[in-house]
């Protein structure tokens, strides 16, 4: 069986984490979107807010498991039986970025990275982005699935 994870902090999820989601469906037979939690780092919502939206937005989806954890991705990966890691990438940077995270990884553990491009259509769309709106309280219902709103 082919699991992947699928790490972030969804703070909050944004279309362009559903676009990535929702294309790599077909490609495995588990999706773990998993909630990396540091407790340095200040989040806009709950972790239980986070959870819900991504609940809410795969509802029925029986691919689609979600979960928090703490700690390196690789090993919550090697203690839930994970060989694969999806990630989405909207530019150059961010393959730079998530190029030297990939290399890293498969040479701590094998375990192989998955990247997909986002969507041109959301491809500028970002949880920062969509947290400063809300932080001014604009409108974010082009940006996030119906759940954040």
């Amino acid at each position: 069986m082919k699991r992947a994870v699928f790490p972030g902090s969804f703070d909050p999820i944004t279309l362009g984490h559903v676009d990535i989601i929702n294309r790599a469906l077909p490609l495995f037979n588990e999706i773990i979107i998993a909630i990396g939690t540091n407790s340095s780092k200040k989040y806009m919502f709950s972790l239980a807010q986070r959870i819900s939206f991504i609940k809410k937005t795969y509802a029925g989806t029986k691919k689609i498991k979600v979960t928090s954890y703490q700690g390196l991705t690789i090993d919550f990966c090697k203690k839930n039986k994970i060989d694969f890691i999806l990630r989405g990438l909207r530019n150059p940077a961010d393959f730079e970025f998530e190029k030297a995270i990939a290399h890293t990884n498969r040479k701590l553990s094998k375990i192989e990275t998955v990247f997909l491009l986002t969507s041109a259509n959301t491809s500028y769309i970002s949880s920062s982005i969509v947290r400063d709106i809300l932080r001014h309280q604009g409108d974010v219902s082009m940006l996030v699935p119906k759940a954040v709103k």
